[in-house]
Order: structure tokens, then sequence, then C-alpha cells
């Protein structure tokens, strides 16, 4: 049967999460599989472009070994009240966006709110709503941690439904 690989990025310059999910080419309604998931986690005493630096040496490596079809990101969101986090966010979706770009490798934006609607079925879930739902669709045995992980996980469940159909090797996984 054939694979597609999909990974969901919760882009940050502290830590950034990310998932990598396993769904069927011929049945994408199918239950996904888990395959892989974590944070890339960066010092904050460290100089900005230096993270950067990290963030796209460990996203390479990351989609270099999952064998990646797919890239999923977290739009932009900036808040009046919090302008300096969206442009820090945007310096690390920037990085994200050209390293998936350089390995020619298909890109879905999805806005935060598409994504907790599409897992939890509420556009203003909780982070811990997001956790419990995304425990319970692929039947985790606790709930994914830190939330940055939860996240990356439910960006790609959201983007397997928007990715369908895709063009996909008939590789192993």
């Amino acid at each position: 049967m054939r694979q597609m690989r999909i990974v969901g990025i919760d882009p940050g310059l502290q830590r950034t999460g990310y998932a990598v999910l396993r769904a069927s080419a011929e049945r994408p309604s199918d239950t996904p599989s888990l395959a892989e998931a974590g944070v890339f986690r960066f010092k904050s005493s460290l100089p900005v472009h230096d993270r950067l630096v990290e963030l796209e040496q460990d996203l390479t490596a990351l989609l270099a070994r999952s064998q990646a079809q797919v890239v999923c990101v977290e739009k932009l969101y900036a808040h009046y009240a919090h302008p300096t986090t969206a442009i820090i966010m945007g310096h690390a979706r920037g990085v994200i966006l050209l390293v998936a770009a350089r390995m020619g490798l298909r890109l879905i934006e999805l806005p935060a709110t598409e994504v907790k609607r599409a897992v939890t079925g509420n556009g203003h879930a909780s982070k811990q709503q997001v956790q419990s739902t995304v425990q319970a669709l692929l039947a985790l045995p606790a709930p994914p941690s830190p939330t940055d992980v939860s996240d990356a996980i439910a960006i790609a469940l959201t983007g397997i439904q928007r990715a369908t159909p895709i063009p996909v090797s008939s590789g192993h996984a």
C-alpha cells in the first residue's frame, strides 16, 4: 500500500514542534499513524540568527530521514498586543518555508483556527482540548507534550485532509 508522509510543524524560536504522520494514499480517510514527533529546542540566550541556523539544520535532517512529501505549517497570526511574537514566529516560518521549497516538497499553510476546527470541531479550542483530541484520534497512551507537539500533530492531521490526493512514491517508509 502506498503511503504519504506528512510533516506538521508548529514554528517557534524557543521550541518548534514537529510531527510526522503516515497516511494511506489509497484510503486517506483511514486513521494515519504517528511515525515521529517531538520538539526542536533552542537556547533563548543564543542570538536569533544562530537559532535560525539550528532550526534549518534540524528541519533539513528531519525532512530527509522521514522522506516527507508534504510539509504543513501554521500560518502567521499577529495579535496587536504581541507584535514581537509575530515577528519572531515569522523568522522561524521563513526558515521552514525555505527548507521545504529547497527540498521540492509540497507546502500547505494552515490558519490556527482551521486546524483547531478540523481536529476538535471548535476553531477556538484550548491547547488542552487539542492535546486530548489528538490523543484520542491517534489512540496515544498519553496526551502529546509539550503542546508544541500536539499542535504539530493537529497541523499534520489537518494537512492530510488538504493534501489528498497527492502523487506518492511506492517506497517503504
